[in-house]
């Protein structure tokens, strides 16, 4: 019995969830990154998400970038639920 509460409290492995990811990039990320539909394994944030981006895509590392969540610019990481859409957006201003 003692074996089963063990297993029963084990947490969750990120590894173990798959997420499906509507991907759009604007201006110079574009160049490289196209608008795509990817299905990813373990992430759940968007920390998490800025790292597998830049292991795909590694061009990014040396650029600026904002991620955008569901039409929501991202300040802070933050949670990505299935069928998510993250807009990879270049540095802008507007007036």
């Amino acid at each position: 019995m003692k074996n089963m509460l063990m297993i029963a409290s084990s947490p969750i492995k990120n590894k173990d969830i798959q997420m499906k990811i509507e991907l759009i990039s604007f201006g110079k990320i574009a160049e490289f990154i196209n608008n795509q539909n990817i299905e990813v394994d373990g992430i759940t944030d968007t920390d998490t998400f800025k790292q597998y981006l830049e292991n795909q895509f590694p061009a990014l590392k040396s650029m600026k970038y904002k991620l955008a969540l569901n039409k929501n610019i991202i300040q802070e990481n933050t949670e990505i639920t299935n069928n998510a859409t993250i807009a990879i957006m270049p540095p802008f201003s507007g007036g």
